[in-house]
């Protein structure tokens, strides 16, 4: 068998816990059932997996745990399809194959001894969470930490069980909010652009990643620009558009490139290189 057929079969993973984030996102603790296969899946903050859920099929899904967590894979997901809907039937004791880990990821050993500012919008906190928890677990390898990250209400908010957990470390700034509170609500109520334009960080030294709605994002790059942040400074993940991971359904090309196989972690500057609509 090639290595490249080896891409396309997946590897049989049992989850050992699941739980409810939101009304339409469950995150899902996997464990690879066969060692050699676990030990050889080394994945980068940033990267994909393909999952096979036998019978419905297979869905690209960001892996949202950080490298440094080497107990289990998490994957946060949202029920929008077919797939994704059955796994939301699924728990623990309950098996899907995994394919990968897919894509270049975030450039995070480049990134050392430079301040962070991760932008999230709704479950686009998962792709770049494994970003920020990788930056904590080796925290004096980075300067400032700073955490813009909002979503519709307070129930569709994500990762809240890690909230007070990411407040108690040094140097690291947090900004949750909601575009719309409730009576329980005392936080920030605001859509995310709004919020980081007030929280307004400095370029000097720092790298801006941004995960969310394309609305979101076209007017965090907007205000990321006026704030004088370089392209080369802003990073954003195009896994969204994936589907195959291997560069065959010709799904996710933008200009020249194939998000599989060249991403799906990009820069401004690469982006807007592109003729592509991305």
């Amino acid at each position: 068998m090639t290595s490249a057929t080896k891409t396309l079969v997946p590897t049989i993973a049992t989850i050992i816990e699941a739980f409810d984030e939101t009304p339409d996102v469950k995150t899902f603790r996997v464990k690879i059932d066969d060692e050699a296969a676990a030990a050889a899946f080394k994945q980068r903050p940033g990267q994909v997996a393909e999952l096979s859920v036998f019978g419905a099929g297979e869905s690209v899904i960001s892996i949202t745990s950080s490298p440094t967590q080497t107990e289990y894979l998490e994957f946060s997901i949202k029920r929008c399809g077919v797939v994704t809907d059955y796994m939301h039937t699924m728990g623990a004791g309950d098996k899907f194959g995994i394919r990968g880990p897919y894509g270049n990821g975030f450039p995070i050993e480049s990134w050392k001894g430079k301040n962070l500012i991760i932008i999230g919008g709704g479950i686009g906190l998962a792709p770049v969470r494994s970003v920020l928890n990788y930056a904590i677990d080796n925290r004096d390898d980075f300067g400032h930490i700073t955490l813009v990250y909002g979503a519709r209400s307070p129930e569709d908010l994500v990762f809240k069980w890690e909230y007070e957990r990411w407040g108690a470390v040094k140097d690291l700034d947090m900004n949750i909010t909601v575009d719309c509170g409730d009576d329980k609500w005392s936080g920030k109520v605001g859509f995310v652009p709004t919020i980081l334009k007030e929280v307004a960080p400095s370029p000097e030294n720092a790298i801006a990643l941004t995960c969310g709605p394309p609305i979101m994002i076209k007017f965090v790059l907007q205000d990321l620009a006026e704030m004088n942040f370089a392209p080369e400074q802003i990073v954003t993940t195009l896994e969204g558009k994936m589907q195959c991971c291997v560069g065959l359904c010709g799904r996710c090309n933008i200009g020249s490139l194939f998000i599989c196989k060249d991403g799906p972690v990009f820069t401004l500057a690469e982006l807007n290189s592109l003729n592509g609509d991305f």
